[in-house]
């Protein structure tokens, strides 16, 4: 005889615990009244079988139909990963699914009996996005929005420029984006993004979300930003849907008296103005000679817009063939170069690394790429900051010729030691990735900034570009109003110093958010020491 272990579902186990309460009446057969008891025992038995089984077939057909979306999600997908994911929405989802929905599956899942998915989702749940991640896309995402001044809307239906994969978000999605604005206590944001679900909401898209929850979030959300008239209307379209809402009904008689309170100050002040102003000039504009702060010329700078060089200026920059005065390497086959910008003096090399150089030096750089660092100027130590997002890897001469024959061709073209330089820094830049404006150089203040070093300060900035960008992604440098867009195979090089040894303020620079696409760069930071002979010292300080 085969024996098995069989675990009996709970409707199993219901029916049984029905049929021995019944037992305990005997001698059915002596009574019909008794007998139809039965009849009704089992109607209600049988119900309750057919809801069970229901239940268990919509729960498959939502699983089903789950898991075929995301079948045909992922083979769109491995087509080409960087490429789908270098789409912002599709990264945030990516994170949210993983961290949230593969749990919420998890927890419906409960009748699979040979623990086979189980425990192989509760293996993988261990290398799954945490909750920083999916607070991280979401960040990401808001910070797209404001860079590159694109409204919900744009992003909700995926309709960004240069994306290849669209994809669509969800009332939930929305909602969650809403949500964790909220949790950073950005009101702007949560406004925009509740406004949304409540749109799409509106525009019939299903969802287990209803709009009283969106409506609650939404006029708080605005009430905080000092609107308390909308934030009233708000609260009155929440009631009429919900009327023993009690947050909202205590925030109805709330912003009904703060808006009255406000009306009356308003019409006090102006009677007060009136007075003051009675015989009085009008104020003399402001000037708009001003200069833009930092930040919003940063920004515009990333859109394309901002300061242009003027046409005189432009016509003194060239492209031509340069053999770095007649280098061996160069003399029978030099390379394009194209002059960027004049001062700071920014020129760019074409064609200057090859495909597979590119795709070898990623392969080096994959394994061990880490959150990106910068220089703590208090402590001169290297740590992690929220305005440089990205991941890093450092690569040495000598742990592939690639390598070392990309170091050489710098030091070739630059004419500048490569001895003293910094080992070469891989840079993968994720959703939104971006570095806010900075210096590469030490300044007056940052006495130590390289002291561990020990070769001087850096003079100069080698920057490959191994990847194109579908938008965004440009390195900008505010004080002077310049634009360098991506361009594979490309490199941009820069001095930090004047000859003098002083540094060039205007070098300021910033990795403006990644739109759409995957951003590969690699760097060469080039120091001081070795350069005496190369690029002699000047007394003329800015020279």
């Amino acid at each position: 005889m085969i024996s098995f272990r069989m675990e009996l579902p709970c409707w199993w186990i219901l029916l049984l615990g029905c049929l021995q309460s019944l037992s305990a009446h005997s001698d059915f057969f002596t009574s019909i009244g008794q007998m139809t008891d039965l009849l009704y025992t089992e109607k209600d038995l049988v119900t309750s079988l057919k809801d069970y089984i229901r239940a268990e077939e919509n729960k498959l057909e939502k699983i089903k139909s789950w898991a075929d979306k995301l079948e045909s999600l992922t083979a769109a997908a491995m087509q080409d990963p960087e490429a789908f994911l270098g789409h912002p929405v599709n990264a945030f989802k990516l994170m949210k699914r993983l961290n949230t929905e593969w749990g919420d599956l998890e927890s419906l899942v409960l009748s699979d009996t040979t623990d086979g998915f189980i425990s192989n989702l509760t293996i993988q749940r261990q290398h799954f996005p945490t909750d920083e991640d999916q607070t991280g896309a979401a960040k990401a995402l808001l910070r797209l929005q404001d860079t590159y001044e694109l409204d919900a809307n744009t992003i909700s239906t995926g309709d960004l420029p240069g994306g290849m994969h669209k994809s669509r978000m969800t009332v939930d999605d929305c909602f969650e984006l809403g949500k964790i604005a909220y949790s950073e206590v950005d009101y702007y944001h949560t406004e925009l993004w509740m406004a949304q679900a409540l749109k799409q909401l509106g525009d019939g898209e299903e969802s287990t979300l209803d709009k009283v929850t969106v409506l609650d979030y939404l006029s708080y959300a605005i009430y905080q930003q000092g609107d308390i008239e909308r934030a009233l209307e708000y609260t009155k379209m929440l009631l009429a849907l919900d009327s023993e809402h009690q947050r909202a009904t205590g925030n109805l008689k709330y912003f009904e008296f703060q808006l009255e309170k406000q009306r009356k100050a308003d019409a006090e002040s102006g009677k007060v103005r009136g007075k003051r102003e009675t015989g009085q000039t009008k104020p003399k504009k402001k000037s708009n000679n001003q200069q833009l702060p930092e930040r919003k010329m940063y920004e515009m700078l990333c859109r394309g817009q901002g300061l242009k060089m003027t046409p005189r200026r432009q016509s003194r920059l060239f492209c031509r063939y340069y053999d770095n005065n007649h280098n061996p390497q160069y003399v029978l086959a030099p390379v394009k170069q194209e002059d960027e910008w004049d001062r700071p003096y920014i020129v760019r090399f074409l064609d200057i690394i090859s495909d597979k150089e590119i795709e070898m030096v990623k392969k080096l750089a994959k394994p061990r790429l880490r959150r990106a660092t910068v220089h703590d100027p208090q402590t001169g130590k290297l740590t992690t900051a929220q305005y440089r997002v990205s991941k890093s890897a450092w690569l040495t001469g000598y742990e592939d010729p690639v390598v070392e024959t990309i170091n050489q061709r710098i030091e070739d073209l630059t004419g500048l030691e490569m001895d003293t330089a910094e080992e070469l820094q891989v840079a993968n830049y994720g959703v939104g990735g971006q570095y806010e404006p900075h210096f590469d150089f030490g300044r007056k203040d940052e006495p130590d900034a390289f002291k561990e070093l020990g070769t001087g300060n850096r003079i100069a900035t080698w920057l490959f570009y191994m990847s194109d960008v579908s938008a965004g992604g440009a390195t900008v440098f505010p004080d002077v109003g310049a634009a360098v867009w991506p361009k594979k195979g490309t490199a941009v090089f820069w001095y930090n110093l004047f000859p003098s040894g002083e540094g060039d303020y205007s070098t300021r620079h910033a990795a403006c958010p990644v739109l759409v696409g995957n951003k590969w760069v690699s760097n060469k930071w080039i120091h001081e020491r070795g350069q005496e002979w190369r690029r002699p010292c000047s007394i003329n300080e800015t020279e």
